[in-house]
């Protein structure tokens, strides 16, 4: 089906007449978004492509009538982006922080709750002062009524039963042990 629309030099001659002050118009509606007011301004103009009606309307210039589209035409743009989330470019992806795997840290966090559950009851309560308490050996001692070289000892001692009882994490386990080995003797002076 073919539409009558209106002849390309009255379109023209509407660009022409109207479009600066039609840009400037869409401008303060986009908030200066250049982008955005051009494309409102060819929609604008594209309307009155195929509604050649307006151009035989009674009132002396068309501005009001191309005013009132561009308005309506800037408030539905308007409308439409704020229904739907924003668009991501992949810059803005690739400079994300990667989310951490939390599978893998509660599958881990099992995995030593087990094996901290087959310690003896004096290695666990040392471990769990030290480790998940953040205490340091004077204050493990102290809170355990033991002296510090016994903390020291049975720290030692539950750490390697734990890089026996944990498979798979034998190297963290000693960097551990010996991370809490120099942890200790620094506390301890």
């Amino acid at each position: 089906m073919i539409t009558a629309t209106a002849d390309e030099r009255a379109i023209a001659e509407l660009q022409r007449e109207h479009g600066p002050a039609l840009f400037h118009f869409l401008l303060g509606l986009t908030f200066g978004d250049r982008q955005r007011a051009e494309d409102l301004l060819q929609e604008t103009l594209v309307r009155a492509w195929q509604h050649p009606e307006a151009f035989d309307a009674p009132y002396d210039s068309m501005r009001p009538w191309l005013f009132t589209v561009a308005r309506r035409l800037a408030i539905d743009a308007r409308r439409s982006r704020q229904a739907r989330p924003t668009e991501v470019s992949d810059t803005v992806l690739e400079s994300a922080p990667a989310q951490d795997d939390t599978a893998d840290s509660a599958v881990h966090a099992l995995d030593v709750r087990e094996a901290v559950s087959t310690l003896s009851p004096e290695h666990r309560a040392v471990l769990v002062q030290i480790y998940f308490r953040g205490l340091s050996v004077g204050e493990t001692a102290q809170a355990l009524g033991i002296p510090a070289g016994t903390v020291k000892s049975r720290s030692y001692y539950a750490l390697r039963l734990l890089s026996c009882n944990l498979p798979g994490y034998s190297s963290r386990s000693s960097t551990l042990s010996s991370a809490s080995r120099d942890t200790a003797s620094a506390t301890s002076t």
